[in-house]
This record gives structure tokens, sequence and C-alpha cells, in this order.
């Protein structure tokens, strides 16, 4: 297995620190977006750190970040906020545009050991539909999600994303190019 990249090493620590920071204030969250599925042997990234929290837990999430060192930001989006860790980024996410992380949300995730970190992981399906709902005509790069579904295509559901993403045209396209590509069943 070759190195892996130290910016990729500095978001594994930083997700490692705020995970600490969420137990120790007892908040229950879950690890979403790209680390996510490379948890379950997707590619790397080395973006950000994505924790899902519902929406009544975000500001003593956001308390519980600045209080282990991260510089805590609440943009003006109003579904998420940002904890910075030197130059890596925490989002911390709450009602992404696939919907309010709910209870449904917190059932589909799944146990998983995450760089030696035990904790609960977002389905592939919520971080799928996630993504693919944020498609707008401003960002409409389908690359990064499809590196994740190239790359996990056996592990997704896909029916339950294709339902779940039926009312977004971005969403449908994205769909018919991996059917197309023959990533998608």
């Amino acid at each position: 297995m070759p190195d892996r990249d130290e910016s990729f090493e500095r978001l594994l620590a930083t997700m490692r620190k705020a995970v600490a920071a969420l137990r120790e204030a007892e908040i229950e969250f879950l690890l979403g977006g790209s680390l996510a599925s490379w948890a379950r042997g997707g590619p790397e990234t080395d973006h950000d750190v994505d924790i899902f929290v519902r929406e009544a837990d975000a500001d003593r999430a956001a308390e519980a970040l600045a209080a282990a060192r991260f510089a805590v930001e609440r943009p003006a989006e109003g579904w998420l906020l940002k904890a910075r860790d030197g130059d890596v980024l925490v989002d911390v996410i709450f009602r992404p545009s696939s919907g309010a992380v709910d209870d449904e949300v917190f059932a589909r995730a799944e146990d998983m050991e995450v760089d030696a970190v035990r904790l609960r992981v977002a389905s592939l399906e919520d971080v799928l539909t996630a993504k693919l709902l944020a498609l707008n005509e401003q960002n409409l790069d389908y690359r990064a999600v499809l590196e994740i579904a190239r790359a996990l295509r056996e592990q997704i559901d896909w029916a339950a994303v294709e339902e779940r993403t039926k009312d977004s045209p971005y969403a449908r396209a994205f769909l018919t190019l991996a059917r197309d590509l023959e990533v998608a069943a």
C-alpha cells in the first residue's frame, strides 16, 4: 500500500480531533461525505471532513469544536457550520440539500472503523443523494460523485438513490451517465 499523502493524513488527524470533541460533549454525529465513501474503499480526498449532526445539536457541536480549538464560522447558507483546524476544514452539516439530518439518516448509518476509530458512518446512499442534490447550474461537476460511484458501485443501492433524487434533473442526468458508463445497474 503506498504512503498516504500528507494532506490526507492531516484530514484524518482533524477527523479524529473533531470526533473526540463531539464524543466528549456527548453529541451524536455521523461521518459523511468523501471520508464516508473512503471508509468503504472509495478514493482518498483532500477536500474536507463532513460531519452530520441533527439541527438541534448544531450549536452544541460548534461549542464543542470551539473548545477543542477549532475556529468556528456560521456561514450565511444556514444549513451547516464550518470549523477550521489550521488549514483543514470540517463542515458540520445539519440540513443538506437532501433534507434534514434526522433519525432516519442515523438509522441508515453503520458502525465502522475509520483509521482505527470506531464511529457511525453515513450510508453511501445518503452520501450520494446529498452530493447529487447539491448539483445545480452553478455547481455541475460530476467528477467527485463519479469517482465514488465507480469505486463503490457494487455497494450502492442504485434504486434508492434514483428514488430519492428523482426530482433533480442534474441527478437524473448523472444516473443516465452512470448507467451508460456501466457504473450504475
